[in-house]
């Protein structure tokens, strides 16, 4: 489950991690009301769960109030991968002296959390990973212990020459490990953690995904799911059951049993075709899951074709 930015944030802050005082709107009114309130340019943020919200135009600059809400105007009901902007960040403009990146992520060959940090900000990890990989240090947390200080600090010094800032970023890692456990997620990310002109280190920009088996022994995350915000069709396949994930290719795969649905991906990408989905009907599948399955299929526009591999062991044929 993803949250937005300004849930993300606020979970932050409640662990103490510093990170500027900002609201969220719904229409430019009220973008305009908070600008006031903060005083000085701001930054109008589209509140979606997708990446590239910058270049899609749903990042903007506002001087003032009146510019605020005219930026609120223009990102509220703009689409940004295929999902609506209903709601917008209102947040104070930053002096940055420098950019870095902190995250935290499930990683499943050493079964253990890791914390990635880079001195290059600002940007997508996956474009530093792919470009400059060198620039991405790694440290894995034993859940035993949580991170300790002495592995924040090293990973800190990656980031900083001077004591203070090293000191103010290593805190902030290991209440960063404290979110990423307690909300039960599988990625929490600082993008960027920056330092101002005055020395402190803040928190600028927040994203956290929450592992789903996570959710029934953490009502009060699952509470924070705006279903207004997914995909249509990813609500409709979850109140069906069925375990569904969208992709960009041409060909629909409908299939029962998770690892048999992810080697029929492996084999349309192995004959030269691009899976559309991925999507697992279950065993024991009844007539109306396997219609739900297809209608989420065909609603895809880019599907031209649906390719079933159903194991008739588990399912009822």
């Amino acid at each position: 489950m993803n949250l937005h930015e300004f849930q993300a944030r606020a979970l932050l802050q409640g662990a103490g991690i510093p990170v500027p005082d900002a609201d969220v709107a719904s229409t430019p009114d009220e973008a305009a009301r908070i600008a006031q309130r903060i005083g000085g340019p701001v930054v109008v943020k589209a509140q979606v769960h997708a990446g590239g919200r910058g270049k899609a135009g749903g990042v903007r600059l506002a001087k003032d109030a009146a510019e605020a809400r005219e930026r609120a105007g223009q990102i509220i009901g703009m689409t940004i991968k295929g999902l609506r902007v209903n709601q917008v960040l209102v947040a104070p403009a930053a002096e940055i002296a420098s950019e870095s990146y902190v995250g935290i992520i499930v990683d499943r060959a050493s079964q253990r959390a890791v914390l990635m940090v880079s001195p290059a900000g600002g940007v997508d990890i996956e474009e530093v990973a792919a470009t400059t990989p060198e620039k991405i240090f790694r440290v894995a947390i034993d859940p035993r212990y949580g991170l300790l200080p002495h592995q924040a600090m090293a990973m800190a010094f990656r980031l900083y020459r001077g004591v203070e800032p090293a000191r103010q970023a290593a805190t902030i890692m290991r209440q960063l490990y404290d979110v990423f456990w307690s909300a039960g997620a599988s990625l929490v990310e600082i993008n960027p953690l920056i330092t101002t002109p005055g020395g402190q280190v803040v928190a600028l920009d927040a994203k956290l995904v929450v592992d789903d088996n996570e959710l029934e022994r953490r009502p009060e995350i699952a509470a924070l799911r705006d279903t207004t915000a997914e995909a249509r069709a990813e609500v409709q396949a979850r109140e069906a059951g069925l375990s569904y994930i969208k992709l960009d290719g041409r060909v629909g795969c409908c299939v029962n049993g998770a690892g048999l649905a992810m080697a029929t991906m492996d084999l349309v990408k192995y004959y030269g075709g691009e899976p559309a989905n991925f999507l697992d009907i279950g065993g024991s599948s009844n007539p109306q899951k396997v219609v739900t399955a297809l209608q989420i299929i065909t609603a895809d526009p880019n599907v031209k074709s649906i390719l079933f591999n159903i194991f008739g062991g588990i399912t009822r044929c």
